[in-house]
């Protein structure tokens, strides 16, 4: 059996790409709810479906259907041999639902990425200038950053109450980044 993984971290902490190259290391899928819910829409699934409608009004999709669409990916062949979850679950509710619907999978390990909200300015303030993304400015970030801190805390805690959290220094460059990765997952 091989590793199920979740990586959770604030925006700009580097998840999507330390993700990948995990996903990658470990042979494992990479399951990024937004990545599956804008699939599916493609798709025109039933939960596509039902998930752009949401979309279109602006509303945030229910965990059902989120948790639906996990569901159904994990019991995809390819996620036999382990998984990477990014995006999902989002708080103590998602993870809850997660460990009831998904019981005969359970995570093995949550990466949490730390990076202290300065550096997270920092990053998304260049990735902005970068990207031209002009809606980036540094309070929708410090924004963000609190929504984030708000639901996600109860999940760390969730994690760390079952003892299935591995904090991962966030700051530093991707390969230094990675390399922390790689040490706490052979030491688990």
């Amino acid at each position: 059996m091989g590793r199920r993984l979740l990586i959770v971290g604030p925006p700009g902490a580097g998840k999507g790409t330390q993700a990948a190259m995990i996903a990658r290391a470990l042979g494992i899928p990479h399951i990024s709810t937004g990545e599956m819910l804008r699939a599916q829409v493609a798709a025109g699934t039933d939960l596509g479906k039902q998930a752009k409608a949401i979309m279109d009004s602006g509303a945030l999709v229910p965990d059902a259907i989120v948790i639906a669409m996990v569901k159904e990916r994990l019991a995809e062949d390819d996620a036999a041999c382990g998984f990477l979850l990014d995006g999902f679950p989002r708080t103590a509710a998602q993870a809850e639902a997660l460990d009831r619907e998904a019981a005969d999978r359970p995570l093995e390990l949550v990466l949490s990425l730390e990076v202290d909200e300065e550096e997270v300015v920092r990053r998304l303030l260049k990735r902005a200038e970068i990207e031209g993304r002009s809606d980036d400015t540094e309070e929708t970030i410090r924004n963000r950053m609190a929504v984030y801190r708000a639901q996600t805390e109860p999940l760390i805690t969730y994690y760390r109450d079952r003892g299935l959290l591995c904090p991962i220094d966030g700051m530093g460059g991707i390969e230094v980044t990675f390399s922390r990765i790689t040490a706490a997952l052979a030491a688990a």
